[in-house]
């Protein structure tokens, strides 16, 4: 078994404990205590737009950033230019929380992305009680109605989704669907291994109507410089921010490739 078939049979089990015992539907946008921000025309509306991503551990790097504090770095991420946020909740291989969403809603004016590994509406309505303005999707998790479905309820409820893919197939079967926004994760979740070349090779086939979004492995101005080459203005950016000791430091330098 794959690390991601791993991690997805164990949030089948986690999602199932939570629907037993603290059960969520279409009920929950009565109860949604946050204002709803616009996360589309945020990663859209500049040069260089930065989703910075919170992410205290990974399976492949084990602990990245030993003293983490939430708010404190999303404070940062805003204060360095940083036009998202994005926020790991997967705790058992990333040490993240879903109570981290509202802490970070409250303490920052950004719209902030839900990222996990989705595979049931109950996600998606906790999402929603936590105030995520957007939800990740990976499209090689997901059948195609799935896929369609889980977009549709996620439009129905003020969010954005966007849907992650990591190679030709995946892209075709998202362009079938109404994603809006369309990430290139260059991290390759059976193997682990980065290739940029991913983002190179698929940004060029995504539609110029669609935002597109460069995830993982960007570590410099150079990286940038050449995703933009093909048309990417929106990246994704999370272990090379969570290393740095001056993380407003680190934005304003990957912004000046304006």
């Amino acid at each position: 078994m794959s690390l991601l078939e791993k991690i997805v049979a164990h949030k089948r089990e986690e999602v199932e404990f939570l629907k037993r015992n603290k059960p969520l539907d279409e009920s929950v946008i009565s109860f949604a205590l946050y204002p709803q921000r616009q996360f589309l025309t945020s990663i859209s509306s500049k040069k260089i737009n930065i989703i910075a991503e919170l992410k205290k551990a990974s399976p492949s790097l084990g602990l990245i950033k030993k003293v983490f504090n939430p708010v404190d770095i999303a404070k940062a991420y805003e204060e360095g230019g940083a036009t998202a946020i994005s926020v790991i909740t997967e705790k058992k291989f990333f040490q993240g929380d879903i109570s981290f969403l509202s802490d970070v809603k409250m303490a920052t004016k950004l719209p902030v992305l839900r990222k996990d590994f989705i595979i049931d509406p109950y996600q998606i309505y906790e999402s929603k009680l936590y105030g995520a303005d957007a939800i990740l999707l990976i499209a090689s998790i997901l059948a195609l109605n799935t896929l369609k479905e889980f977009i549709v309820l996620i439009h129905d409820l003020g969010m954005e989704a966007l849907v992650e893919v990591h190679n030709e197939a995946e892209l075709e079967k998202v362009l079938k669907t109404e994603a809006r926004i369309i990430g290139v994760n260059n991290r390759d979740l059976k193997t682990l291994k980065v290739n940029l070349d991913t983002s190179l090779r698929l940004g060029p086939k995504i539609p110029h109507e669609k935002i597109k979004v460069a995830e993982s492995g960007i570590n410099s101005k150079e990286d940038i410089l050449k995703l933009k080459e093909v048309n990417f203005k929106t990246f994704l950016i999370g272990t090379s921010l969570m290393r740095e000791e001056n993380i407003k430091g680190k934005l304003k330098e990957f912004l000046l490739c304006e």
